[in-house]
Parts: C-alpha cells; sequence; structure tokens
C-alpha cells in the first residue's frame, strides 16, 4: 500500500493520540496500537502493541490492503 499525506497524518495522529487502529492485511483485520513508523531493514513499518494481550506487531507498510482509525 502506497500512502498518500492523508493516511500519514491519520496514522501520525493515533501514533501520538495512542488510538487504536484496524490494519487489514493478507486478508486478515487485526486492532493494534501504533508505537511508531519508521524504517526497518529500509521497508517503512509500524511497530504496535495487540492491545488485548500486549504482543509487539511489526507490520510493513508495503504489505497493508488498508487501515482505519478506530475511534476512541
Amino acid at each position: 500500500m502506497q500512502l498518500s499525506t492523508r493516511p500519514y497524518n491519520l496514522l501520525e495522529r493515533a501514533i501520538a493520540d495512542g488510538l487504536r487502529i484496524v490494519v487489514y492485511r493478507r486478508g486478515s483485520e487485526f486492532v493494534v496500537r501504533p508505537e511508531s513508523l519508521g524504517l526497518r531493514a529500509g521497508r517503512e513499518a509500524i511497530e504496535t502493541i495487540q492491545p488485548a494481550t500486549g504482543d509487539r506487531m511489526t507490520i510493513y507498510l508495503d504489505d497493508l490492503e488498508g487501515f482505519e482509525i478506530v475511534d476512541a
């Protein structure tokens, strides 16, 4: 997924405000709390935490089919 300015802004706002997001990847849906956005092994990645279990997960932007902000 190639993000334009608006989705980047939404993702950065979710990180800053501690909001959860729903991520769609490979036909699966994950509800996570994004912690940071940066480069990992030359790819853009979101470092996340799964709120229910506390598990950490790295999600690469080029693997995403889409994402949505979950209302607080």
